[in-house]
């Protein structure tokens, strides 16, 4: 193992830096050249790389985002675009990659392994926490600390006002941010894509909750599951609870990473590197019971990662 390289995927997720800066010095560290792919696939296929060393990663670790920058590429989607790659590759003399992102951008890892026999090595960089086999994906954390911030600043309005809120963040299949998030805030109804809505069950609730005497209520709904539109209209037709909206978006994917994403992401950065001299490729570096493992990536994309349905029994009691 003489060079590397290292791209970031999909979605950007805070502690992409953080993960990016331990697999550079690592490397270097261990004489190894490194080089950074710029705007994920498409840049690989635009051959836009950079030279990168122990310098060239000083002070991004608490920066949001990712240096590297991140694209899709419907062309890396086809065996001809990752012919390409694998040939774009091994012409820059590189031994081995890391690629950081989602499911998508480890599953084009997988088949660039498959099909063109380049070494891999993947991180799990994803708000969604939707990956399995890891407990925790690279940004999850800072993305509920963001969440959990914004939704207790409606819970002032919505009680100065004696209002519903009905919160929309972000999980087209995973429900993980909003369950979450949810149980920290004290949520009264939490919507995810793993559970049926039963809009009846949620009004019923609510109403109860005001009957009781609470002024404010919090609804937090995962974009997959509903829109935060169709609940407010449930909730005010079925009730008459003047209710408002608030729909996170991309902010759940920015901001400076957490103390934990910072040190998960450390981690994940430098075990990377050594599996890859280590020759334990095609796999993806994942935490499990806090500690650092590697698992096949092949074995990781067969699953999928389902909700803790302790979890949710947990919510629906608290809330």
């Amino acid at each position: 193992m003489k060079k590397i390289a290292i791209l970031t995927s999909g979605g950007d997720a805070p502690g992409m830096n953080a993960a990016i800066r331990a697999a550079v010095r690592t490397a270097v560290t261990d004489g190894l050249e490194v080089l950074g792919i710029q705007r994920g696939y498409s840049g690989l296929l635009d051959e836009d790389l950079i030279d990168m060393d122990y310098s060239s990663v000083g002070g991004i670790m608490e920066r949001g985002g990712t240096i590297l920058r991140s694209s899709r590429c419907e062309e890396f989607r086809t065996a001809e675009g990752r012919a390409r790659a694998g040939d774009i590759l091994k012409a820059r003399g590189i031994n081995g990659l890391v690629v950081i992102g989602g499911e998508g951008s480890l599953s084009g890892a997988n088949l660039l392994m498959e099909e063109q026999g380049i070494p891999v090595v993947g991180l799990p960089g994803t708000i969604d926490n939707d990956i399995a086999l890891t407990d925790m994906c690279i940004g999850v954390d800072t993305c509920l600390n963001t969440c959990v911030e914004t939704i207790q600043k409606l819970k002032d309005t919505a009680s100065s006002h004696e209002r519903a809120f009905v919160v929309e963040v972000m999980g087209r299949s995973s429900g993980y941010v909003a369950l979450a998030s949810g149980i920290a805030v004290g949520a009264e109804a939490i919507i995810v894509p793993e559970i049926p809505v039963n809009y009846e069950e949620i009004a019923d609730k609510i109403w109860q909750e005001r009957k009781r005497g609470k002024i404010n209520c919090i609804i937090v709904v995962a974009e997959g599951a509903s829109s935060a539109y169709t609940v407010a209209r449930h909730v005010e037709h079925r009730i008459g609870y003047e209710t408002r909206i608030t729909i996170l978006g991309h902010i759940q994917r920015g901001g400076s990473p957490t103390a934990f994403d910072r040190v998960l992401a450390s981690r994940m950065g430098y075990t990377c590197v050594k599996a890859l001299e280590e020759g334990d490729t095609g796999t993806m570096i994942a935490l499990q019971s806090g500690k650092m493992k590697r698992i096949a990536l092949g074995k990781v994309l067969s699953q999928k990662k389902s909700l803790d349905m302790e979890l949710v029994e947990m919510a629906t009691i608290l809330s």
